[in-house]
């Protein structure tokens, strides 16, 4: 089974913090299920760690291939396909990274690991 990280659910893991909830952390340590972390995830970190509102992820965002490969997880890219679902979205919510991560998951038909539960909007599955 495999799933698609949200950005904070990836940082929350990589610095063992407390508010990854047990569901989350359960699924993630299941040596069958595959992990997924999108593109959009690498870009938003380097954006925010660029502007200062990241600023404990400068390690990640110059090494995140390597964090990846450390934790076993698998890079997803982001495809054409993903950019117009992301673009033709309906709704409100504007945020450009979440958009990419909701259209990756329906695209792939897989569950987000996330506490956003503006995602459920989107008809996706999410896991928190």
């Amino acid at each position: 089974m495999k799933a698609l990280l949200d950005t904070h659910t990836l940082l929350w893991w990589l610095d063992g913090d407390e508010q990854l909830s047990s569901a989350a952390r359960d699924w993630m340590v299941v040596a069958s299920h595959s992990v997924l972390v999108s593109a959009a995830s690498a870009w938003e970190i380097a954006t925010k760690v660029r502007i200062g509102k990241l600023p404990g992820a400068v390690e990640v965002a110059a090494q995140f291939h390597e964090c990846l490969m450390a934790q076993g997880f698998t890079a997803l890219d982001i495809s054409t396909e993903h950019a117009l679902r992301a673009g033709s979205l309906p709704g409100l919510h504007r945020d450009p990274f979440d958009r990419m991560l909701i259209a990756q998951a329906q695209a792939l038909n897989v569950p987000l690991i996330s506490n956003e539960r503006i995602f459920d909007n989107y008809g996706i599955r999410r896991i928190w």
